[in-house]
């Protein structure tokens, strides 16, 4: 069976980490080795960020 492909782009992943703080943990240890909590943190960011977006799309 196949892995479900990813919801955000990789460029958005590394910008939101770079953001976050976290990413000099994703270069040397790869995605897997962030923390629970900054996973979450990064997904919290990117629907705000997403929900920011929609509100402008609609001004």
């Amino acid at each position: 069976m196949s892995r479900r492909r990813g919801m955000m782009s990789d460029q958005l992943k590394e910008e939101i980490a770079r953001e976050l703080g976290f990413y000099d943990t994703v270069q040397s240890e790869g995605w897997g080795g962030i923390k629970s909590r900054d996973a979450g943190n990064m997904v919290k960011q990117a629907v705000q960020m997403a929900e920011k977006s929609m509100s402008e799309d609609k001004k």
